[in-house]
Parts: structure tokens; C-alpha cells; sequence
């Protein structure tokens, strides 16, 4: 596996190589040091090979495909690592190390797994730095494109994150349908059968009707939206709470909404916590909410939040960005408006405040479909079945 950060922590890589140790492979991690990280590390049976980076090799990797100095330097390195650990299939996540790896296996000859964790030149679009004169100078969201294309040909065999990723890029790229697999990315049964709860996150918001939002709280998330509509909804629901749980630099923004709508006393900026904290939130919530903003990227991809959300049997109320309305109304585990409508949200919410019952059957639906057939012990099948059948 060829990774171009630190690790750990990623979630997915380990999942995946975790997996795939158990079904009786070997796994070898390429990955980044900046520090004083061990060069060599077995973790739970990943075997960790760090190369060293920099300050600058990390600021060229933004321009990966508008020079080729990080490309030549990354090149070098996993020539390295795949030499001297004998590998067998290169495993790349995402395309930004995806040129220097494709560049050591033309000499290689390898079969080549390229795992797209998100369309990253689609969402790249929202990156501040990309917004800036020197940004649109340097960068060329066109030119990652055509390399992400280029590099979901050449590989042997691609996966992606959701069936709607998968169908934008047959229809998109050609690739051959068999040639792609759909890896979610979902919770283990451990997530919610052995989570250790904090009884202070539950007491603290016992009394009231919680909206909760957990992850990145960029603008594109759709916060504004609940913000406006929080505004409405506190006139019915005295007890109501917006807690959000997570964090971004626009923060700014949504706390002055949220101080010139006078609503201070409603909303909860918890900033990012522990992960092992999450389960509490979501047990102390009414309502989990995912209100992403439409676009090419959230229409093709839905976050881990979804998941952790269903596996403690809480409903939803998700915007109508493509993958993930589609895995609730499969789930049958919460209710869908339109994004950036505070209205229609507003009135979600309401169908959900006033009918308990509707609220038990979601959280119930989304559990059982966690544990049938959405937990990573089912979702992981298909990554198996993916190197079980490669014949080295």
C-alpha cells in the first residue's frame, strides 16, 4: 500500500490492510515521517515502512501535476520499498502519490489497486488555497483531472467508496465495470456493540431535543442551512440543541450567524472531540443530521458519520446529495430534504419532532441495516474477494 502521509492514523488504509492480513496476505505500508517517527513499524500486522519527507517535498505535493520534482523524489522511494519488501500488487490511495508509483511500475510491471478515497479534483475546487491568484496560477484543476483519468485507466483494478462514484466513472472515464469495486466506508459491529460511553456527554443534553452534526464544518457541509433554520424551530421546540461536534476555519462564519439570529443558547460548538467520544454524542441526540451541499463530489460519496450514526439506532436527516439520499432511503433510516432549503429542513424536523414513533422505526431500520449488511465485516467482502481472485 502506497500512502502520501503520515501514518497512523488513517481509518481506511487500516481497515483495508487489516482485512486483507487476515485473510492471509501480506501487507507492506510506504508512508511519510516528518519527524522522529520509528523508520519500521509493525502495527497490528501492517508492516510500516516510513521514508522520510520535509516541509517542502509537502508543499510540492500540491503541485504534483504542474511540476515534477515530487514526483521524481516519491518515484525514487517506492522504487525502494517495492524492491527491497518484494512486493507483489502496488495499492495506491489516491491519486496525488498515484504518478510517482504508475512511474516505478512501468519497470515493475506489477498489478496495480488504485483506491480513490474521494474525487479529489472535484473537491479540490473548494480548497481555499486554490481560490487565490497565485493558487489558480500554480494549480490546474483541469490537468488533475486529466491524470486522474489517465490513472484510472492504467490500473488493474480501481475502487471507489460508492456505486454512484462507480457509475460516474464508466460514464465518465469508460473504465470497464468489472474492473471497479465499491469498498464503503462503514463501522465495525465493535463501533456500537462495545462502545464505552460517557454518562456526563448524555446528562449534559438529557433534557433536550438534540440535532446533532458530527465532522468537518466547512461551509459546503451545509451548517448555514440548520443555523436558519434553528432560528424557526426554537419557537416549537423549547428544549431544542444544535450540537456540532467537529470544526473548520469558516467557523467564524456560522458563529456570527449564529450570534445575529440571537440563538446562542441553542446552539453547542463542541469543536472536534475524541473519537472514542462520538458514540456518547450520538446517544444523547434526537436527531443526526448530514445537510451537504449538492455538488459532482458530495453527489458521489457520503461520510463515515452515516454510519456511526445508523449503528447506535438514531434517525437521519440528510440533504439530497445523491449517495448519501440513496443510502438512507435503501436504509429506510431517516427522512431527506433539499439541500440549503431551511424551510424544508425546518419542516423534516417538525415531522420527526411531533411522531416518536416514525423517530423509534428510522433508528431501528438503520441499526439492522448496520448490522446486516452496511458494518465493515460485510462491506470488506468485496475488497477480499478482489485479491483472493488475483492470480500473481
Amino acid at each position: 500500500m502506497i500512502l502520501d502521509k503520515t501514518f497512523p492514523p488513517d481509518p481506511r488504509v487500516e481497515n483495508e490492510a487489516i482485512s486483507l492480513i487476515k485473510n492471509g496476505h501480506e501487507v507492506f505500508l510506504f508512508c511519510l515521517k516528518y519527524e522522529n517517527e520509528l523508520k519500521n513499524e509493525n502495527i497490528q500486522g501492517i508492516q510500516v515502512k516510513r521514508y522520510k519527507s520535509n516541509k517542502l517535498i509537502y508543499k510540492l505535493s500540491a503541485l504534483v501535476y504542474t511540476f515534477p520534482f515530487y514526483t521524481q523524489i516519491m518515484a525514487q522511494k517506492i522504487r525502494d520499498f517495492c524492491i527491497t519488501n518484494k512486493i507483489e500488487v502496488i495499492h495506491i490511495h489516491d491519486i496525488q502519490i498515484a504518478g510517482a508509483a504508475f512511474k516505478v511500475n512501468k519497470k515493475l510491471n506489477l498489478k496495480v489497486v488504485l483506491d480513490l478515497h474521494e474525487n479529489r479534483p472535484e473537491i479540490m475546487k473548494f480548497y481555499p488555497h486554490l481560490k487565490s491568484f497565485f493558487g489558480k496560477l500554480l494549480i490546474s484543476l483541469k490537468k488533475w483531472k486529466q491524470k486522474e483519468e489517465i490513472f484510472i485507466k492504467k490500473a488493474t483494478t480501481l475502487i471507489v467508496v460508492t456505486q454512484e462514484s462507480k457509475n460516474e466513472i464508466v460514464n465518465r472515464v469508460g473504465k470497464d465495470s468489472k474492473d471497479i469495486v465499491v469498498v464503503p466506508n462503514t463501522v465495525h459491529k465493535n463501533y456500537y456493540k462495545k462502545a464505552i460511553l460517557k454518562q456526563g456527554i448524555i446528562d449534559k443534553y438529557k433534557d433536550n431535543f438534540v440535532l446533532l452534526y458530527i465532522g468537518d464544518t466547512g461551509l459546503r457541509r451545509g451548517l448555514q442551512t440548520v443555523i436558519k433554520s434553528v432560528s424557526v424551530l426554537k419557537e416549537t421546540i423549547k428544549n431544542l440543541k444544535l450540537v456540532i461536534v467537529g470544526s473548520n476555519t469558516s467557523d467564524i462564519i456560522l458563529k456570527k450567524q449564529v450570534k445575529i439570529l440571537n440563538i446562542q443558547n441553542f446552539v453547542d460548538f463542541e469543536g472536534w472531540q475524541n473519537e472514542n467520544l462520538l458514540p456518547s454524542y450520538i446517544v444523547a441526540s434526537s436527531i443526526c443530521i448530514s445537510p451537504l451541499h449538492r455538488n459532482l463530489h458530495h453527489d458521489t460519496t457520503y461520510a463515515n458519520k452515516l454510519s456511526q450514526y445508523m449503528s447506535v439506532g438514531k434517525p437521519l436527516l440528510v440533504s439530497n446529495a445523491t449517495a448519501q439520499a440513496n443510502l438512507i432511503e435503501k436504509a429506510k433510516s431517516g427522512l431527506i430534504h433539499r439541500e440549503q432549503d431551511s424551510e424544508d429542513f425546518t419542516m423534516k424536523v417538525l415531522q420527526l419532532y411531533t411522531d416518536e414513533k416514525l423517530r423509534d422505526n428510522l433508528g431501528s431500520n438503520g441499526n439492522q441495516f448496520i448490522a446486516n449488511d452496511f458494518c465493515w465485516e460485510k462491506t470488506s467482502e468485496k475488497l477480499i474477494d478482489l485479491y483472493a481472485n488475483f492470480n500473481l
